[in-house]
């Protein structure tokens, strides 16, 4: 549909059935999207469009897991990254983020280009290649987006624009046929291999899917499955709470939790921790202690009971079970601080933002029933917390007050993953 026929329809309520299964706020939704789509036509003119959505995504359950070929659960959340898109007859994707600079991307060159490293535009050029090499169809595209996935969120913006490039990709040259899993493996190999971060799969998958997914890394490829759970039938709320704290100097702190682990794994004559069963582990304890250290048995401890709590938590929401959701939650944050031990960077004690916030979770909500826990890696950044949706206004305004205006985001679980509205 040209631009300006897709505004009247946006505004005349012709997606209102469309963005009501994906938005509680239908008015808001049109107001973006006709937005959008005036920036578009700005930008590129009147063109033949469609209208594009995917999630950003939360680590519900799996606290350094997935590196060791353990297991996690993970699902989409109710901010995401909106895409107006035209096909185009050429070798150029062509994308315009609001408040960033223009990507323009020759794809017909579609070697690893080193200057790009750590930019967006390697992952448009590694989506691209990826679908090449899976025998998937490429074209050029332009592309104009908008965001309510914050960086620094936790919440995976960057997962969610390969995806939405994968998204675009498979519906513009490929009849929409190219699976989640495949757009969420390749986005992986966009962001490993021209992107320059060693990430898992995680992320790609839950902005994929949406919903809850349960992914068990042990096998390659792993094993996905998605689950029905919505937590706000039972009256709660996912926040999520920037700490804001620094992450620089951290990489070492980062890198030390799976090598840790391999260290133990590779002592039990394995690569990694899913590698050698918990039996042989306990048996070898004593000795595991003297060559690897407390801290790395503690991790591994970490390790096999955090995956028996992901497989708990994958029944949990097979029985409907609201109280054991927020039970294997908070023994995940328990062992986090305890075992894990990626709460705070012990050599820059001044700085806990994430036990700060868990801490003023705990006196905030005491007498309530929650579960509070560190989000992702760690040391600094965000906590997640199930909260009743009754409580979420004070607290929001309590979190926000200590760590910053914005700080604290209130979302729910999203049922849809990458989608073409």
């Amino acid at each position: 549909m040209v631009t300006t026929e897709l505004i009247k329809a946006i505004q005349n309520g012709e997606y209102d059935e469309r963005f009501s299964r994906i938005y509680t706020d239908i008015d808001s939704a049109k107001k973006r999207f006709t937005a959008a789509v005036g920036e578009f036509e700005k930008l590129y003119g009147a063109l033949d469009c469609e209208l594009f959505s995917v999630p950003g995504r939360s680590e519900v359950l799996g606290n350094h897991t997935d590196h060791n070929g353990g297991c996690v659960l993970a699902s989409s959340v109710s901010v995401d990254i909106i895409a107006v898109a035209a096909k185009m007859n050429d070798k150029t994707v062509r994308i315009k983020s609001h408040g960033f600079d223009e990507d323009v991307c020759d794809i017909s060159d579609l070697s690893v280009n080193e200057a790009e490293t750590g930019r967006s535009l390697s992952l448009i050029r590694g989506v691209c290649k990826g679908f090449e090499d899976n025998g998937f169809n490429i074209g050029g595209f332009c592309a104009y987006t908008t965001s309510d996935v914050a960086k620094g969120s936790g919440l995976s913006s960057s997962a969610a624009f390969e995806d939405m490039v994968g998204n675009i990709l498979s519906h513009f040259y490929n009849d929409g046929e190219v699976s989640a899993v495949k757009i969420a493996e390749i986005s992986r190999f966009a962001e490993n291999v021209y992107y320059g971060k060693p990430c898992g799969l995680m992320d790609q998958v839950a902005c994929a899917y949406g919903g809850f997914v349960y992914i068990d890394f042990k096998t390659s490829p792993p094993v996905i499955e998605q689950k029905e759970f919505a937590p706000d039938t039972f009256g709660y709320v996912m926040c999520i709470v920037n700490t804001f704290g620094s992450h620089a100097g951290l990489d070492n702190d980062y890198a030390a939790i799976p090598g840790e682990m391999k260290s133990v794994a590779k002592y039990l004559g394995g690569n990694i921790l899913a590698d050698v069963s918990e039996e042989d582990f306990y048996e070898k304890l004593p000795e595991i202690k003297k060559s690897c250290g407390d801290r790395a048995v503690m991790r591994a401890v970490h390790f096999y009971d955090e995956c028996k709590r992901v497989k708990g938590m994958k029944k949990a929401l097979e029985n409907n079970d609201i109280d054991a959701f927020l039970g294997f939650e908070n023994a995940s944050c328990n062992s986090s601080e305890l075992y894990l031990q990626n709460i705070y960077p012990q050599h820059n004690p001044e700085n806990q933002g994430i036990a700060l916030g868990l801490c003023l979770t705990r006196k905030l909500l005491e007498g309530e029933k929650y579960s509070a826990r560190v989000h992702g890696g760690g040391f600094a950044g965000t906590i997640q917390v199930f909260l009743p949706k009754e409580k979420a206004e004070e607290y929001k305004k309590q979190m926000d007050r200590v760590f910053g205006d914005g700080a604290c985001a209130v979302l729910n679980i999203r049922k849809y993953g990458a989608v073409k509205i």
